[in-house]
Formats: C-alpha cells, sequence, structure tokens
C-alpha cells in the first residue's frame, strides 16, 4: 500500500489516541503502519534529502495540525494524548479529517495565521495555502521544489557540456575526479588524463593520493547511446594492461547491454553518463556556485519520542 498523505493520517491518529491515554511518538508510528499495512522497506523510505523518514514526518505533522485545532496536546515532553474536543470530534464519527476539516476551529485558524506571519506570508489567498498543503508536507513541498531545480540545472550542465571543447570536457572530468577523491593534485590527474588515447584508454589516474592503485579512464563526448562493444573494447584494453578497474564517462548514456556487460566481468568498470556526471558536478562543485543558502528548520520528531 502507498504511504498515504499526511491528511489521511489524521482520523487514524486520533483515533488510535481515543482510549485517552498517553502515548509516545514510536507507539503511534508503529501502530499507525500497521494500520495502514506499510512494509518494512515503505517504512525506511526517506524524504529526498534523506533527513527524515517520509512516512515518520508525515505523521508528525498530522499530529502538528491536530495539535493546532485543540484536538490534541502534549502534556508533557515526548508524549501526546486526545482532548475533550477531540474526543467530541471522534463521537461525531467523521468520515474524514483534514485541513478544512481543521479551519471549522478558530485557534487552528488563527495558529495558521501566525505562521504565515512568521514567515513573511501577507497572501490572503488561503486556497492556494490548502491546495498546495493537500498531499505534501512543508517539508517535502521544499524538497520537491529543490529536485526540479537540481533536475534543470542538471539539463543544462550537460547542455553545456555537449557545446563544449573536447578539451574543455577532459579538463571537467579530471577536476570532478579529483573533487572525488581521486587522482591526486589537479597537475598530476590532468597529466595523466590529458593524452591522445591509447587502445581505447583515454589517460589513467591515481586511486588515491599515494597512487596505491591506479584506474584507467575512457572520457567521450558523445551523442548517441555507448552500446555493448564500445565497453568491451575498453574492457579489453584494461585487460592488455592487467588492470583491474576503469571509469567509462560520457555525455550521452549507456545502453542495457553496456551495463548489463560490466556487471559480469571481472574487472571492475564504472559507467557514468552525462546526467550522472552533472550530478556529480552538482554535488562536488563544479562549474557551479551557490546563489543562496536557506536554513530549512524541520519539525523533529524524535524529539518528541520519549526515549
Amino acid at each position: 500500500m502507498p504511504i498515504p498523505d499526511f491528511q489521511s493520517i489524521m482520523l487514524p491518529l486520533l483515533e488510535f489516541c481515543a482510549d485517552g491515554k498517553e502515548h509516545m511518538n514510536r507507539e503511534a508510528l508503529d501502530i499507525l503502519a500497521a494500520r495502514f499495512g506499510l512494509t518494512e522497506e515503505e517504512r525506511k523510505m526517506m524524504l529526498p534529502s534523506g533527513q527524515a523518514r517520509l512516512f515518520d514526518n508525515r505523521v508528525a505533522w498530522a499530529r502538528a495540525h491536530m495539535k493546532m485545532a485543540l484536538l490534541l496536546e502534549n502534556p508533557r515532553r515526548g508524549v501526546f494524548r486526545i482532548t475533550d474536543r477531540g474526543l467530541h470530534i471522534l463521537r461525531q464519527a467523521p468520515e474524514k479529517i483534514d485541513l478544512h476539516f481543521l479551519k471549522q476551529f478558530s485557534e487552528y485558524n488563527e495558529a495558521r495565521a501566525g505562521n504565515r506571519k512568521k514567515a513573511g506570508d501577507n497572501s490572503k489567498d488561503d486556497v492556494v495555502v490548502a491546495k498546495q498543503d493537500e498531499a505534501q508536507t512543508p517539508e517535502e513541498q521544499i524538497e520537491l521544489a529543490y529536485e526540479v531545480v537540481r533536475k534543470n540545472l542538471a539539463r543544462e550542465l550537460l547542455s553545456q557540456l555537449k557545446s563544449a571543447s573536447p578539451a574543455f570536457f577532459e579538463k571537467v572530468v579530471v577536476e570532478v575526479l579529483v573533487k572525488m577523491g581521486y587522482g591526486g593534485s589537479l597537475k598530476d590527474a590532468g597529466q595523466a588524463i590529458g593524452g591522445s588515447g591509447d587502445e581505447g584508454i583515454d589517460g589513467i589516474i591515481k586511486e588515491d593520493r599515494l597512487g596505491l592503485d591506479i584506474i584507467y579512464i575512457q572520457a567521450k563526448k558523445w551523442e548517441a547511446t555507448v552500446s555493448r562493444p564500445e565497453i568491451q573494447k575498453f574492457a579489453g584494453a584494461l585487460q592488455g594492461k592487467r588492470a583491474r578497474k576503469g571509469i567509462f564517462i560520457t555525455t550521452s548514456d549507456f545502453s542495457s547491454g553496456s551495463r548489463e556487460y560490466v556487471s559480469h566481468i571481472d574487472s571492475k568498470i564504472i559507467l557514468i553518463d552525462g546526467v550522472e556526471l552533472a550530478t556529480y558536478m552538482m554535488d562536488f562543485g563544479v562549474g557551479v556556485s551557490t546563489e543562496a543558502v536557506y536554513e530549512l528548520k524541520r519539525l523533529d520528531s524524535d524529539f518528541f519520542t520519549d526515549t
């Protein structure tokens, strides 16, 4: 079963608290996960940033919204329980509880208005806000927007690489590999990879600064998909050098046959396509600069866990 959005969690969470007892966050997570039939893999699924589990985050926001509506309360750190208002709502047997349902409570509207005012949002169009909140928590909205920016930047980087000269492409490859910890210095790596190519090998780079092992490089500016014969040729060149490790980098992509082939040979060959190369450029600061930094405060579920 797909992980429910945070609004779908609200009513089951309130029903879980119907006994009027104090409950800890971890207990609620386990019971709700079982109710929604989530697998262990689904429970471990993370937000795009990897900073929090997706289901945990959604439960935390469901609880936070109902707390603003005074359906739940925190009698002390690490625990929460249902309020008299929450019990009254359950006796009415609502079909669902969502943001629209919570707007019947003035305390909830005041809390939401206060939060938007603190965030500098002077918009009065609450319909837009509600639609944005329908399925995603604030962290999800921000992180999805961040992923869109990254994908657009990756496409732009790849477009620039494809239109650049072969020498510039080699320079980018060298800088990315050095930033990743390979090749020693930029000078050493540049000298090692700047050759004209020999039997399908464009260069050699140190695996570490001490040069305890070496990696052979194939770096190609291509538009067409790299097929299996090209990778076989590279693997043959590695065998001719008695080499065990190689990296094939391209601005295009690899066929499924290419990827299947490298998974069945003794030599360790890493395939890096254009999208992956652009991603590494972003991750290691090659060809990009920081335009702005935003400090994001997220709801800390662990803070409310009494363990």
